[in-house]
């Protein structure tokens, strides 16, 4: 989209892309209000920042520099995601290494609420399905903090995925080094069912998590010591071969589990899987269908990177990674609403393909266009001067 020579003669308006934002501008007058530190004005609003990330990674940008340069050149970008002014590289990359964080991790909290509320359940017979597990994610040597062995960097995201509505519901960030259990706790809430691989495995947590009332369907080491307690009767032909009521561990190694778990095995396609759960109010076969639906996290970390480019860095802080991080999940977010709304289909690459192909086709279409709405009036004054540009652009091409 080259820049036009000029430029307030086209609206430079998709109407599609304010589709895909509008969730984020119900939620905007509820966020903490982002404040200049010092005397001098922001050079970004909130409302630039988010914009800029959503942009980033709808449109797959390269980089930051390619960011600000497509902020200068393209129209569309210019008038509707930049800030009014415009933005230098310096003050774009002190902002969003700087500012912006709370305000982020609340519109991400908002939007999963909205999105758990607008997709439907896909698994209401099982419970409240959350599914954890760490990423890692490619660090420079410059990143100091991003700890992990020798010569390498990497840091590490912890989320709590929604197995019921395939989103995330919560975050986390560490180096590369930082251990996914203690991040449990903090990922589930009472009444929650977590799902997780043998790398969550301890005995002390499963005691803990069924103190608090919290869930689990865990998988475990078929090396692990089991002492029976009841066995369960199993259903002819079903997968199952194993389920009863044990104890985890030894005393001897003093990690015996305190309370006993219900422990499923099964096998597929000649591999056996060891499940421990507390879940017995549910059938052997249901406990197999959970830690099966444990891979919609797995696809969604490599959907995830490869389509947003979420892992693909533009800044080397902490702060800036989580900020980057959380624009990607807000992005993905949008996408998950845009494409059941307007489709009934969870997220896919050929309707985000089909989307940014439509903001185009929006954006050609509109280099004919005159309108008065987005043209300058006689005083010179155009949308990009209203206080509630974007909310006046969408009550006007969405109220319908």
């Amino acid at each position: 989209m080259p820049r036009s020579f000029e430029p307030y003669r086209k609206k430079h308006f998709s109407p599609s892309f304010y589709k895909l934002y509008q969730p984020v501008v119900r939620i905007l007058p509820e966020t903490p209000v982002l404040e200049s530190r010092g005397d001098r004005p922001l050079q970004m609003t909130f409302e630039d920042e988010l914009k800029a990330l959503i942009f980033f990674h709808l449109e797959e940008h390269n980089s930051g520099r390619h960011l600000i340069q497509v902020f200068k050149e393209d129209d569309f970008a210019r008038k509707n995601i930049a800030p009014e002014d415009g933005i230098e590289k310096s003050s774009f990359f002190e902002a969003i290494n700087t500012r912006g964080l709370e305000q982020l991790e609340f519109v991400f909290q908002k939007l999963s609420c909205e999105a758990s509320n607008i997709l439907p359940d896909q698994h209401p017979e099982l419970g409240e399905l959350v599914a954890f597990d760490g990423s890692l994610i490619d660090a420079v040597l410059s990143m100091t903090w991003a700890d992990y062995r020798k010569g390498s960097k990497k840091a590490k995201v912890h989320i709590g995925f929604d197995l019921n509505r395939s989103i995330p519901r919560k975050i986390f960030l560490t180096d590369g080094n930082g251990a996914e259990r203690p991040f449990v706790n903090k990922i589930l809430s009472p009444g929650q069912t977590g799902v997780g691989d043998r790398g969550y495995q301890k005995h002390a947590l499963f005691d803990s998590l069924q103190a608090e009332g919290k869930s689990f369907v865990i998988r475990i080491k078929a090396s692990t010591t089991k002492t029976l307690i009841k066995e369960h009767k199993l259903n002819p032909g079903s997968i199952v071969f194993y389920d009863a009521e044990v104890l985890l561990g030894t005393v001897e190694n003093n990690n015996q589990t305190e309370n006993s778990v219900r422990l499923v095995g099964y096998r597929v396609d000649g591999v056996d899987y060891w499940v421990a759960t507390d879940r017995r109010d549910l059938t052997a076969e249901q406990i197999a269908k959970i830690y099966k639906l444990r891979w919609q996290i797995e696809n969604f970390f490599a959907w995830w990177k490869r389509h947003l480019r979420v892992y693909h860095l533009i800044a080397r802080s902490e702060y800036w990674l989580m900020v980057q991080i959380l624009g990607g999940l807000i992005t993905y977010l949008l996408l998950a609403i845009y494409c059941y709304t307007n489709h009934k289909e969870p997220v896919s690459i050929k309707r985000v393909r089909q989307l940014r192909i439509q903001i185009q086709n929006e954006l050609r279409d509109s280099d004919s266009s005159t309108d008065p709405f987005f043209s300058k009036n006689i005083n010179g004054i155009g949308y990009m001067q209203e206080p509630n540009r974007t909310l006046l652009m969408i009550n006007s091409y969405l109220e319908n």
